[in-house]
């Protein structure tokens, strides 16, 4: 009767040790954003829009992930099983939120910025990873924050991190909207119609 308590343990300890990992990971993204944040500002002839969404986030993400993160090391709110299949998973789905982003990233080019603005010349970019959902970007990131939450087999630690970033990026999805509902009209209105905002054929 003993020994499946001992592979659980060994099970919680392995998902424990690859949260570490994922740990670096996360921070080597964090460095990734902060020199996006410092190089793809808006420039002072383009128009800001961003009522404030891009500090939120920030502050969100800060609170979020820290909180999230010393509940996933902790030992409370672990999932019963202490599988390693989360960890897994949560690894997994880092790495697609990750690769999801920078493609969009790279589809925008010189338009892509890390405040909500129209650029001068802005055009409404409609196809690639864009013709499938309008803000591929943002859904890139809920992905690699679901995956940061679920790697370390705590529930407490998934809410903690995902809800509350999720609805930071739910906000920021509305200020961008409705800066391009200005600036394009009818085209934005149009591309509205035949896309959903993060996932394909849902929402």
């Amino acid at each position: 009767m003993a020994q499946p308590a001992l592979c659980n343990a060994d099970a919680a300890e392995l998902s424990l040790n690859m949260g570490k990992y994922i740990i670096i990971l996360y921070a080597l993204w964090l460095a990734s954003e902060i020199a996006l944040s410092r190089v793809k500002l808006a420039g002072p002839a383009d128009k800001r829009l961003d009522r404030s969404s891009l500090r939120i986030l920030w502050i969100t993400i800060a609170v979020s992930v820290t909180a999230g993160v010393f509940l996933g090391l902790s030992n409370v709110g672990h999932f019963v099983n202490g599988s390693p299949v989360f960890p897994i998973a949560g690894t997994v789905l880092i790495f697609l939120g990750l690769v999801i982003r920078w493609v969009a990233i790279l589809s925008l080019k010189r338009q892509f910025t890390v405040d909500v603005a129209i650029t001068a010349g802005h055009r409404l970019i409609k196809n690639g990873i864009y013709s499938i959902v309008r803000h591929p970007s943002y859904t890139g990131s809920l992905m690699s924050f679901l995956g940061l939450g679920l790697s370390f087999s705590s529930y407490l630690s998934l809410v903690t991190v995902f809800v509350p970033i999720c609805a930071a990026f739910l906000y920021r999805i509305d200020v961008e909207e409705r800066a391009l509902t200005e600036a394009f009209g009818d085209e934005y209105t149009t591309y509205c119609a035949s896309t959903k905002r993060l996932m394909p054929g849902i929402y």
